[in-house]
């Protein structure tokens, strides 16, 4: 762990190579035309107080940061500024950050605290990019972007990685050495968004959330101490960094995961004709959340222009058992709707399909990614949620949205339907800080456009989730963040949210973490 009190000298030397005390300044750039958030982040509070005069950096205090952290800091007009401060959502391009630095070490995240403290400017903590209401692109803000601190190593089955590491990294490296994490399937996603959050994906039923493997983290808190977080070290941090999402108690720079050896997946595809959602959904949402913890599934029914010819109707599955025990996992299913019109299966390593999952089966996992070299291209969409109890749902309802993707302009809009249950389930209510153990589906309402406002798509998705809320009530997934939610407490956290809010009153009690729906 490095040592924190290397971190106050070098907070020391920066300070006062800046002619004295840094200055407060209320750093909340005005929104521009492609607005980086859809909700303002409140004014930065120094953690400490000081008599020293306010004034907001110069050019030469910027340069002053550069030259006292290991990473790189990236300001306008500098050559990688423009690549840099891009996020994966192109709906955000119009964020204009401060600067970015890309850290190199947890102390790098330390003086870059103690420089927007003094300062008053606001921090945005960044690592795949993938905050859906834009947070992480931090406009106005000073962003500390992890990125650079992806490295990944495996001491027997605990593997150490760097908060950095995107899900296709993660899965390169230890797939590689015949171990595994349960985990998302976006490729480009970071781990260490996806961990704080819970952490659902293919192998949830079978290995639990991303969170639930996690031993150890380390963590830089806002007062410049590095820390480790544990069940034994610091274990109400420990608590609320699985499960209560990032950017409010401090910045995670590395993780402890236990692994599981890595299972050979069978994979299926199944497709019906859009008329047999009314018997498909229901029966799904009856059957799977309760199914041999190793199936897991996500239903779709997606329309838009994608779609010419009417909505899709279509299922994957992963399975971790032996490939000829898929078929009666899925029976409670499939024996009670219409036959699928597609149903197609394979058997791979798990390295293979989640590669597969993540579209980088034919791509090296050194350029499975968006941004210079990268083979993927971003797209620009809006999102929100559910994290769903129980079985009932209205069709018609459901389907008039799905229907109203057709006239709406949108690439492509709809529902996923993920089920929840098995191995989740093993942990308890309070035993982390995810808010819904016990559930039976996350549900993600997408829409993607082509370029341009992002209103038509925000509209459509909150109209399907208000649509929904009297069949699926007010849950939430936190990684799937909604600004225009109101109670966000309990929708992502449930009877957590008390606890979080006196982890947070504890690690940061003067506010110096200003990411939007704090607790």
């Amino acid at each position: 762990m490095v040592d924190p009190r290397r971190g106050l000298a070098r907070r020391t030397v920066l300070a006062g190579g800046v002619a004295g005390a840094f200055g407060v300044l209320e750093a909340c750039a005005p929104q521009n035309a492609s607005p980086p958030a859809d909700t303002p982040a409140p004014p930065v509070r120094p953690t400490t107080t000081s008599a020293a005069p306010v004034r907001p950096p110069a050019a030469s205090d910027w340069k002053r940061l550069a030259a006292h952290v290991d990473g790189t800091l990236a300001r306008p007009g500098s050559s990688t500024y423009d690549a840099l401060r891009l996020v994966q959502n192109p709906r955000y391009d119009g964020a204009r950050p401060l600067a970015v630095l890309s850290v190199a070490n947890a102390q790098d995240v330390a003086t870059a605290f103690a420089f927007a403290q003094e300062h008053g400017v606001r921090v945005a903590i960044r690592s795949g990019g993938h905050s859906y209401p834009g947070w992480s692109a931090g406009d106005g803000a000073l962003v500390v972007d992890v990125r650079p601190l992806n490295g990944i190593s495996l001491d027997g089955t605990t593997a150490r990685v760097g908060s950095g590491a995107s899900l296709v990294q993660v899965y390169g490296a230890l797939g590689t050495r015949g171990r595994g994490i349960a985990g998302g399937s976006c490729p480009t996603v970071g781990i260490a968004g996806l961990t704080q959050g819970g952490g659902v994906g293919v192998l949830t039923r079978a290995y639990g959330l991303t969170c639930d493997a996690v031993t150890a983290m380390q963590v830089v808190l806002a007062d410049g101490r590095v820390v480790t977080a544990s069940a034994d070290q610091e274990p109400d941090l420990f608590w609320a960094l699985r499960g209560g999402g990032g950017g409010h108690l401090g910045v995670v720079t590395s993780f402890r995961f236990k692994t599981f050896a890595a299972p050979t997946i069978t994979r299926a595809y199944l497709a019906w004709p859009f008329s047999a959602a009314d018997q498909v959904v229901p029966q799904w949402l009856r059957t799977i959340p309760g199914a041999d913890p190793r199936l897991w599934a996500t239903l779709k029914l997606l329309g838009g222009r994608t779609h010419p010819s009417g909505p899709a109707l279509f299922m994957s599955v992963t399975w971790t058992g032996p490939a000829s025990g898929m078929d009666a996992a899925l029976r409670p299913l499939l024996s009670q709707v219409p036959a699928p019109s597609t149903d197609s299966r394979s058997t791979a390593s798990y390295l293979d399909t989640m590669l597969t999952y993540a579209g980088c089966s034919s791509i090296p996992v050194g350029r499975c990614h968006t941004g210079p070299g990268g083979a993927l291209d971003r797209e620009a969409f809006a999102a929100t949620s559910h994290v769903i109890d129980r079985a009932d749902v209205d069709m018609g309802a459901l389907l008039a949205r799905v229907d109203a993707a057709q006239s709406s302009g949108l690439k492509e809009a709809g529902v996923s339907i993920d089920a929840l249950g098995g191995a989740v389930d093993d942990v308890g209510a309070s035993g982390t800080a995810f808010g819904h153990r016990g559930a039976s589906a996350t549900v993600q309402y997408t829409a993607t456009y082509d370029s341009g406002p992002a209103t038509a798509a925000t509209s459509y998705v909150r109209r399907f989730r208000t649509a929904m809320t009297p069949s699926w009530g007010t849950g939430a997934y936190v990684n799937y963040a909604d600004s225009s939610l109101t109670d966000y407490p309990r929708a992502y956290f449930g009877a957590n949210a008390a606890r979080l809010a006196r982890v947070r009153a504890t690690y940061d009690p003067n506010r110096f973490f200003t990411q939007p729906q704090d607790y």
